[in-house]
């Protein structure tokens, strides 16, 4: 059976096409971008433009391509989230919710996690294996949603872009500092 989640992106999607409308594919910041760090405001009220944001960042995510994005990384410091591990467990669907909330987490399970706000950095991290959370649905639903194993990891490690927290937060001083200047080298022989 199709969640309401995934019916809803479906349904947001294929709307947008039919009315003519045309998908954005976002310019996804990176590290060591302030607004990564910041923490994201709860949204008020799922209107047209949320629903917007929601397409856009499901068209990024697949062309970044990634199992997930957090409006922050686009940009937007809102509490908004999209998910796709279809292409690594069988079964999964697309994700996308407004305001999530962890209402459940139990288990360990750590997975070597990239992120798409900060390239060419893998980390091992430890994280809940499995999740029941709650939010809203692109079409403002209330929908709780249980995930395990690689659905779990990509939700948090989402959650933490809304609350300004990046997979190189969580390596040494050192190894940080390592990365900064080889993104540093790698920039200026790009532009040089």
């Amino acid at each position: 059976m199709t969640s309401p989640v995934r019916v809803s992106i479906v349904l947001l999607i294929e709307s947008r096409g039919k009315v003519g409308e045309i998908m954005s594919v976002l310019p996804i910041l990176r590290y060591p971008d302030p607004r990564l760090k910041r923490v994201s405001a709860p949204v008020d009220r799922i209107d047209r433009d949320i629903r917007a944001l929601v397409e856009d960042m499901v068209q990024t995510m697949y062309a970044a391509p990634g199992v997930g994005l957090a409006a922050p990384q686009v940009g937007r410091l809102l509490r908004v989230i999209v998910v796709d591990v279809s292409a690594h467990e069988a079964g999964a669907e697309p994700l996308a919710l407004v305001n999530p909330q962890i209402l459940q987490a139990e288990g360990e399970i750590t997975w070597e996690e990239g992120c798409l706000s900060v390239p060419d950095l893998l980390v091992e991290i430890p994280r809940k294996e499995r999740l029941v959370l709650s939010g809203l649905d692109p079409s403002g639903r209330q929908v709780e949603v249980e995930g395990s194993g690689l659905l779990a990891v990509a939700i948090q490690h989402e959650m933490d872009h809304l609350d300004g927290r990046l997979i190189i937060d969580r390596v040494s001083h050192l190894r940080r500092e390592l990365y900064r200047k080889r993104q540093l080298k790698a920039a200026s022989q790009v532009g040089g």
